[in-house]
């Protein structure tokens, strides 16, 4: 008999979750991936897209430019395993093809509080979706003339096409969320009469401020800061180009400026990187891509001037290497002496980063006048102003801006109403065996597919790259996944220590185990192998090592070994189906 559904908020339990299920843990935001994988696999799109959105909010856009930090934790990419599941381009098939069959979410009751958010980009607006969802009457205030911020104005359409990301942002407006753009804090309203009118306000304002490398040369004609570049691209105002463009960064903002500039009609553009293509921030798959379309990366190269009297010529670099390690876990990089050279430009793009533009605001600030904030809290020095996002943590990715708006919600939801928003849980049921055909092992990954030709792609800045999955790779893919929220166990009381389940494993993942060792959680945290029978105490299912094949429940002669779909959602109190399990 099937046993019920149980919720655990035992710590123990989330902790078996972040060390079994290294995709989700290694998620910003926690999205429940195998769910929305196995889901993709049964063509059920629909329903794939409804536990992205309830987690990562914008699915169509961070499908596209998700900086994927699940990948680099998945188990398909472990050493003797192959390559990770592409996950993101998972995400991107269940938005593209989602059609109408979804639920949509719905928020709880109006509960009379009203908050302002400042800033439509990505931590604003997850903010406003899941404070709408609680009950909040939420109104966005933007100085822009469109909503998404860096979405919007940093990232090239031919990564984010802009009919996704409206759609995304107009289906938090359908939640109720008010949008209010052209009106500049400090200029059209303040932070001091919005928290008269409102109940709370947030900051989420972002970095919309370039940084400078400070080298002789930067002010000539023909150099443009990386940021400033992209939001004059992406506002149909993009500069002039030369033949010759040099971008200095190592992030996606970067790669964003080299391959606009070839759109834009340059004949050689060329990344310079100070330290080696391996420290690079960015996606494999955008560094090869940005390759395909003739872009150099030359690694080990520091800039000293940017030379030219009215107007750029050229950079003087010297050649570096990496020296020792410093504290925060970076190595550093040593100038080679007397390794001085010229490369001549007529175009300079210095994309190496960003910071927060000064907000107005009756808060404590810090020496370069942004408003201060707990990280944790998100409270700020005045009662009722919070912050959240890249404005009080410096320059982040989309997924962790996300992420960040979300948490603030939640303080934000719960200081209001002295109730909270939303719980974690972990959610456990019985599950069938894993239908994982062994071969599906060896399916190699499912390269997005790409125009052909390289003029094709470069033509116009509107041409999006990737085309999407198709249907059938999409289930392809969803097959390599290996499903790691089932949990095997094997009942002690019905084992007969026959070893079939270890003989037929294919990896060590079934084990003769003395002692089980617990940490201070009570969690499961190693066992105590040995190989003699005299000392076994239990035959054990290693789940970080178990790739869930199921051929040891398929063995079994006694039925011992019993599989459990174990997740970790969000319930919101006082709902029926409130989870995205």
């Amino acid at each position: 008999m099937a046993q019920p559904v149980v919720y655990s908020s035992d710590p123990a339990d989330f902790y078996y979750m972040e060390l079994n299920v290294p995709c989700q843990g290694a998620c910003p935001v926690e999205t429940n991936i195998p769910a929305y994988i196995r889901a993709a696999f049964e063509e059920k799109y629909g329903r794939s897209y409804e536990v992205n959105v309830a987690a990562n909010v914008f699915p169509g856009v961070l499908g596209r430019i998700c900086s994927r930090p699940c990948e680099t934790r998945c188990r398909h990419g472990e050493a003797e395993l192959g390559q990770p599941v592409n996950i993101c381009h998972i995400k991107r098939a269940a938005a593209d093809m989602k059609g109408g069959e979804f639920a949509a979410l719905k928020p709880q009751p109006p509960n009379g509080k009203r908050v302002a958010v400042i800033g439509a980009g990505p931590a604003g607006l997850a903010a406003a979706r899941d404070m709408a969802l609680g009950g909040m009457a939420v109104t966005v205030f933007e100085r822009r003339r469109h909503p998404g911020g860096m979405l919007r104005y940093g990232i090239p359409e031919f990564r984010l096409p802009r009919r996704v990301l409206e759609a995304e942002i107009e289906a938090i407006a359908n939640l109720g969320v008010e949008i209010r753009t052209g009106v500049g804090i400090g200029v059209e309203e303040n932070v001091e009469s919005l928290l008269k009118a409102f109940d709370a306000v947030l900051l989420s304002t972002g970095c919309s401020r370039p940084m400078y490398l400070n080298i002789p040369g930067e002010s000539l004609q023909g150099v443009y800061p990386g940021l400033t570049f992209m939001m004059d691209v992406c506002s149909g105002n993009a500069p002039p180009m030369g033949k010759r463009v040099l971008v200095m960064g190592a992030g996606f903002t970067a790669f964003d400026c080299a391959r606009s500039a070839l759109r834009l009609g340059a004949e050689s553009v060329t990344i310079c990187l100070r330290r080696t293509e391996q420290d690079l921030a960015v996606t494999r798959d955008e560094v090869l891509e940005t390759k395909k379309e003739g872009v150099r990366v030359e690694a080990l190269m520091l800039s000293q001037r940017i030379l030219g009297d009215d107007r750029v010529e050229g950079v003087e670099f010297v050649r570096t290497r990496p020296g020792e390690m410093r504290e925060d876990g970076k190595q550093s990089i040593c100038p080679i002496e007397g390794s001085a050279f010229t490369i001549f430009a007529d175009t300079v793009i210095i994309a190496t980063g960003q910071r927060p533009e000064p907000v107005p605001t009756p808060a404590d600030t810090d020496k370069n006048g942004i408003t201060t904030a707990d990280t944790h809290t998100f409270k700020t020095s005045v009662k009722g102003l919070y912050a959240a996002g890249d404005f009080i943590t410096g320059p982040s990715t989309v997924i962790e801006s996300v992420a960040a708006g979300r948490h603030a919600a939640e303080k934000i939801v719960r200081d209001l109403t002295g109730k909270p928003f939303r719980e974690k849980a972990v959610r456990m049921a019985d599950a069938v065996m894993t239908d994982r055909d062994r071969t599906w092992d060896f399916i190699p990954r499912q390269d997005m597919p790409t125009p052909a030709s390289t003029d094709e792609r470069i033509q116009s800045m509107a041409n999006e790259v990737e085309t999407g999955l198709t249907a059938s790779m999409a289930r392809e893919e969803s097959k390599r996944c290996y499903l790691c929220y089932l949990h095997y166990e094997i009942d002690m009381e019905r084992c007969i220590y026959c070893r079939y389940c270890m003989d037929v494993a294919p990896r060590d993942c079934i084990k003769l185990v003395k002692r089980v060792m617990t940490n201070e959680l009570g969690a499961v945290a190693g066992f105590e192998e040995t190989t003699s029978w005299r000392d076994v105490n239990a035959v054990v299912i290693d789940n970080a090592r178990c790739i869930r094949c199921g051929e040891c429940v398929r063995v079994c002669p006694v039925d011992c070994i019993s599989v459990t779909r174990v997740e970790l959602t969000e319930r919101m109190p006082n709902r029926s189906t409130n989870d995205n399990a």
